[in-house]
């Protein structure tokens, strides 16, 4: 029985039991006691009217037999009663009886004080560590409500109450899950909503500005234009900027499930590099893809593409005319990766470990292309699948960004 998991209840059961024991024990050690006190007493009794009837003359034979007697007549209880003895006399007038009487308090009295004690001592030891027990609870449930989570409730036997105490334990666990959940969500939607007003300013003042440019000055047509076209470049920006940061936050929140499927990295690469083949061409810039073996992977098509295309952007953006981007593959036993260089200006050092953080924009890149959140996304979305994204750099040679994707037999 679950019962007898608690220490506490076990105790006290076992306690009931030896206390029960004692009982039974005392009762048959006060029954001898009585028996051979009520011996005594009918044996003085008896001395005591033998003595008298012989003192009065009456024969041996009649005493013996009057002192065996076993039945009564009406005679004789006539006479008792006319010398005031009957069932309704008080004992303090019956010698032998009072005497019996005060025998038995003598041994009960102390008898019953005792086990009284006993039950009353262990049934308190029994109820005051029971109280102490919920005291201690009632202070740690007192703490979860106060959102401190660092308590735990009385783990120190089994049994039903402490089976509640564990189960208290894993509802603070899940509050507390939930609550830090809760606040990371805070600080992430207020960072988003930080990093996005930040991020707004720039166009939107530029924006602001280009109107007025153009509204002071509508009969110049080369001023319309010229800040026409800035105006269209700050709303692309800001375009890019809003759709970049909408994905991350839906792949931070988890609200993407990705549906992965088996394709060939070919297919994925010109997917990938299908919009930017203009791009570098106009810029004199050359992106060479190395089919000189074919594998398939197992991805999102859509998501691993567009994570492709940024770390290209990335590269046309620190590759000066002339530069060649180079996209391959290669399989281990365990991972596939797809490796794309570029013999661009490379990474400084310093910044090498922070070019993943969103916004991050070095020093020496401030006057290239971008807004910081590409390679950002990139790693959310490889990682978010499972993969491994790292990056190797030179500077002034070039650089590498590598995915990795575990094989999936």
């Amino acid at each position: 029985m679950n019962l007898f998991r608690d220490n506490q209840i076990k105790y006290y059961i076992i306690f009931l039991f030896s206390f029960s024991l004692l009982i039974f024990l005392s009762s048959m050690g006060l029954n001898a006691v009585q028996e051979k006190a009520i011996q005594n007493l009918f044996l003085s009794h008896d001395k005591a009217i033998v003595t008298s009837l012989l003192e009065q003359g009456i024969s041996k034979g009649v005493i013996a037999k009057a002192v065996t007697n076993t039945v009564s007549s009406q005679e004789g209880t006539a006479l008792l009663v006319s010398i005031g003895i009957t069932e309704h006399t008080s004992i303090r007038f019956l010698p032998f009886i009072a005497e019996f009487q005060r025998i038995s308090g003598y041994f009960m009295l102390p008898v019953g004080a005792f086990l009284s004690i006993l039950l009353f001592g262990g049934t308190f030891i029994f109820l005051w560590k029971r109280e102490q027990l919920y005291q201690r609870a009632a202070k740690v449930i007192t703490r979860f409500t106060e959102g401190d989570f660092s308590c735990r409730m009385p783990q120190m036997s089994e049994g039903t109450l402490y089976r509640l105490f564990a189960s208290l334990d894993q509802l603070a666990t899940t509050l507390q899950s939930k609550n830090e959940a809760g606040q990371k969500a805070k600080k992430f939607l207020k960072n988003t909503i930080s990093d996005i007003s930040h991020q707004l300013k720039t166009p939107l003042a530029a924006l602001t500005m280009y109107h007025e440019i153009i509204s002071d000055e509508p009969d110049h047509i080369k001023t319309v234009i010229e800040y026409s076209e800035k105006t269209g470049l700050a709303l692309k920006r800001m375009q890019q900027l809003i759709q970049a940061m909408l994905k991350i936050t839906r792949l931070d929140a988890g609200s993407i499930v990705f549906e992965k499927e088996s394709c060939r990295i070919s297919e994925l690469v010109l997917q990938a590099i299908g919009e930017l083949t203009t791009r570098a061409s106009s810029e004199g810039k050359e992106i060479i893809i190395d089919e000189s073996s074919e594998e398939t992977i197992i991805c999102d098509k859509q998501w691993t593409s567009e994570a492709i295309g940024n770390i290209v952007k990335n590269a046309l953006d620190h590759t000066d005319s002339g530069g060649e981007i180079h996209i391959s593959w290669n399989r281990t036993p365990a991972m596939l990766r797809i490796l794309i260089s570029d013999n661009g200006s490379g990474i400084p050092p310093e910044d090498l470990h922070h070019i993943f953080k969103r916004f991050y924009r070095s020093k020496k890149s401030l006057d290239t292309q971008g807004v910081g959140l590409g390679l950002s996304l990139t790693k959310s979305i490889v990682e978010g699948q499972g993969g491994i994204i790292s990056v190797q750099s030179t500077l002034h040679e070039g650089t590498t960004f590598i995915l990795s994707f575990l094989t999936e037999s």
